[in-house]
Formats: structure tokens, sequence, C-alpha cells
């Protein structure tokens, strides 16, 4: 039997005890890992240190390096990440409507559990926490198969979790790694219908597409950000640089940062020069339309397929548009349904924008970098859902429920 399915099938046999813990349980156990973590961090990061001298040998870009670099702050943010999913509502048996019928039948609504998620992902080792304390905060069994390049951490991850986890009610083997880092431990994932009951991919536009283009396991699509910040007309000056430099510079290489941005040609004629120079400043490449080079004669003119590109690095596109139609108009062609800003103070502007353009987070006045769980509130995330189907947006603990009906009756039956 492979690796795969031998797993799947251990975090399986799981689901009847998932399906008896208490929420008080369930805190214990997510505590107790918080705690490993921190007490074992130097384990974490001499593994993580592996998984970077073999990035750096593999020529790996300095952003996605940063996206898995450990470091004892990192690590401490992690586990917070854990304290903070015990601090919320555990949405597990949760009424979620009530129904009398008059033929006496008494029909509940509540949440149960999914039942046993996969998670494909890719250079993040924080992704190993996060999914398996949502995941098991909520009863649900987890299967991760993370990426190769980040091996080493995860497996050290994995190990300080399941030596937590055996001192509490939890059982282990509901947390599972795979650890065969061919690609064919991923096309076993998507066919293992009956042992998952669905997978999440995160991590870049072809990961996502390949498991969503092949998988017969239902899936929850997280997306690529191709994000944008559309600078109108009105836009303070000085809110509309914090705002599209945080969204590009703060964190580049994660899917909320900003691909492109958009600006009223009134703005450009007074503004977009000293912008780009900011960026420039903060070692950005430009990449912009005609009318951006005369403004930043430094910059590489963009082509389509720039606009189409999810960089997660130190580039951005640049295109100057005559008015708010033609912002949405790009948009609308470009993006990829993730998050999107408008800089304005003109209120029927944002208000168009905020209603019409289709993406899982829309911002006023606010940088695209917030769509995040912690951010959210959620205390983490297990993904950013681009979809429109069960969940949309930083996916929390509701997110990672379904429901049933139970029925109460008295004798009824059905003529």
């Amino acid at each position: 039997m492979s690796e795969v399915r031998e797993k799947a099938q251990l975090a399986k046999q799981t689901a009847a005890v998932l399906g008896k813990l208490t929420t008080n349980e369930k805190n214990k156990a997510l505590l107790e890992m918080a705690d490993a973590l921190i007490a074992r961090a130097g384990d974490i990061i001499e593994a993580n240190a592996d998984d970077l001298r073999r990035g750096k040998e593999n020529g790996t870009s300095s952003s996605l390096l940063d996206r898995l670099a450990l470091n004892e702050e990192r690590i401490r943010g992690i586990a917070e990440g854990l304290r903070q999913i015990v601090e919320l509502p555990d949405p597990i048996g949760d009424t979620l409507e009530t129904i009398e019928r008059p033929n006496g039948l008494h029909i509940v609504k509540k949440r149960v559990p999914i039942g046993v998620i996969g998670i494909i992902y890719e250079a993040r080792p924080n992704v190993t926490v996060d999914a398996a304390g949502l995941c098991l905060k909520t009863g649900n069994a987890v299967v991760l198969r993370g990426g190769s390049s980040a091996l080493s951490s995860n497996r050290k991850i994995v190990e300080v979790l399941h030596e937590a986890m055996e001192r509490t009610a939890l059982p282990a083997a509901s947390l599972q790694l795979i650890e065969d880092a061919n690609r064919s431990s991923v096309d076993e994932m998507l066919k293992l219908n009956g042992l998952l009951d669905v997978i999440i991919p995160r991590g870049g536009s072809s990961l996502i597409q390949n498991v969503v283009m092949n998988s017969t396991v239902p899936v929850i699509e997280t997306g690529a950000g191709i994000c944008h910040t559309y600078i109108d007309e009105s836009a303070q000056p000085d809110m509309a640089a914090a705002i599209s430099l945080n969204a590009k510079v703060q964190r580049p290489s994660v899917c909320n940062a900003m691909e492109t941005l958009l600006v009223h040609e009134a703005f450009a004629k007074s503004h977009l020069h000293s912008l780009a120079e900011a960026f420039k400043e903060r070692n950005v490449e430009l990449r912009g339309c005609a009318r951006t080079l005369s403004y930043a004669p430094w910059a590489r003119e963009a082509s389509s397929e720039d606009y189409a590109t999810e960089y997660n690095d130190y580039i951005l596109n640049v295109k100057i548009v005559d008015d708010l139609d033609q912002a949405l108009a790009h948009i609308a062609e470009y993006g990829t349904k993730h998050s999107e800003c408008i800089v304005t103070e003109n209120g029927q502007n944002a208000e168009r924008f905020l209603q019409e353009v289709d993406a899982a987070a829309v911002y006023h006045n606010a940088s695209t970098r917030f769509t995040d769980g912690f951010e959210f509130g959620f205390g983490a995330e297990i993904g950013i859902s681009t979809q429109k189907l069960h969940a949309r947006g930083p996916m929390g603990l509701p997110a990672l429920t379904s429901s049933k009906y139970v029925i109460i009756g008295s004798g009824q039956i059905r003529e």
C-alpha cells in the first residue's frame, strides 16, 4: 500500500473519535501543541536551515526563501495563531436553523465536521500548523502534502505536534504528513474518493489549476492573487502612496500583495512620478503602459502577459487609466477574484467599485494585505477561497464545517 493511501486511511479511522471530543479537549490539545512549538523552536529552526540551504543551492528566489524561512519570532507567531484558534468559538454542534412542521416533525440543522481534509501546499511551513489547528478544532482529520522545498521543516513540525498530541485526547493519527515529494503523491491524493472528503490547494496558479482540473475529490479552490489597487482622481496623495507601497512591498511573496497599480490620469499628472520614485527606492522593478513610461522612464513597457502574471516578487505593473470604467474593465479582464482596492474620496466611485468588482475581498482606502484570516480575527486561515460555492475569502473555522439535519418525530409516516 502506498504512503498516501495508508496515511489517508489512518486519518479517516480517527473521524469517529474526533467527533466525540469536547471543545475543552480540543482546546487543551491545541494549547499543548502551541507550547511544544515554542519549546522545540531550536529544533524546528535547525530543520528549516536544511530547507533554506537546499533552496539557495537550487536558485530559489529571495522572496520565496522568505516564505520558507522560520525564526523564533515567526514560530512564536505560528504558536500564537493556535492560541487564538483556542479563543474562537467552536462551531461544531451549532444550530443553524430550526423548523417546526405542521405534522409535528421537529427539524434542526446543525454544523458538523467535514471529515478528512486534504491540504496541498507549497513552500510555507506555517501552513502546516495553521491547517492542523483549524482542521482539528473543527473535528476534522487532516492529510497534509507540503512542497519538497519545506520537507525538512514540515517533518520536524509534525513530529513536534504529534508528540504534543500524544499527551492529549486528540489522536495523533488525525494529523498526517505525506513525505513522498514526487508529483505522483499529489496525483494519488486527487483520486482518494471515499478517504478524503475535500481537498484544498494552497500555492501558485499551476498547483491550484492542476488540482482543480484533475481532482475527482471535491475541491475548495484557493486562488492565485493578481490583486489591483486603483488610485482614483480624488485620492489623498499621502494615503494613496502609503496604501500602494504597503500592498506591494510589505511582503511581496504572498497572494494578497498587489501586482498591478492602476492610476487615474489626473492623479498621475501630479503624483505618479514621485510615487514611482518611492517604489524605485524600495527596489521594485516597474513595468508600465506607454503613458506610465513618461513619468517613470526607467520602467520597462508592460505586456498583456505581465498583467496576467502573479509575480510574488519586487515587480509591479503600473497602468494609467482614463476613469473608473477603464479601471473596472482592466480588473475584470486580469483579476483573479482575490482582493481589489480603490483609493478615493469620492463616495459614489467607492460604492460603484465595491459593488461591481467581482472578488472575494474588495477594499476602500485600505491595503489588500489585510485579506488574511489572522487580520479578519479568525486566528489563522486554511486559505483564501476565490470560488463562490460553500466558502469565499479567508476561510476560518465555519468554512471547515458541513451540516446535517436532525429530525425528531413521534411516529410520523409519509402518506
